[in-house]
């Protein structure tokens, strides 16, 4: 499986790791995960760290940009740990779809990134 979601401080946190091509199925464990911790805490934040990674098939895209509207207003932070300047890019290319305090970490940072989240 190309990706793994685990949750942190009882489901505030929702830490997923991703490699490979991100599929539809990847979204259909990642949603509704996603939506019950809003339902149960309104904010959540979110660590993304990324492992060569290849972008999303376009069915996971399509998924991606209907979360991204749903819940405008529902993710506090955003942490995106990657290791390339594409991967840097998205931390800018995430902003207009999200109200999230968005910030980008290098793989070598990955402790400074949980304790920015956390």
């Amino acid at each position: 499986m190309p990706s793994t979601i685990t949750e942190q401080f009882n489901g505030r946190v929702i830490e997923v790791h991703l490699s490979g091509k991100l599929t539809a199925e990847d979204y259909d464990k990642f949603v509704p995960l996603t939506e019950q911790r809003i339902k149960q805490y309104e904010k959540i934040r979110m660590l993304v760290i990324l492992d060569d990674f290849h972008g999303w098939e376009a069915g996971a895209l399509w998924d991606d940009i209907k979360f991204d509207v749903q819940h405008f207003n529902d993710i506090e932070r955003l942490a995106i740990v990657g290791e390339s300047k594409w991967e840097r890019g998205m931390s800018v290319f995430c902003r207009p779809f999200t109200t999230a305090e968005i910030k980008y970490f290098d793989h070598s940072e990955l402790e400074a990134a949980r304790q920015w989240i956390y």
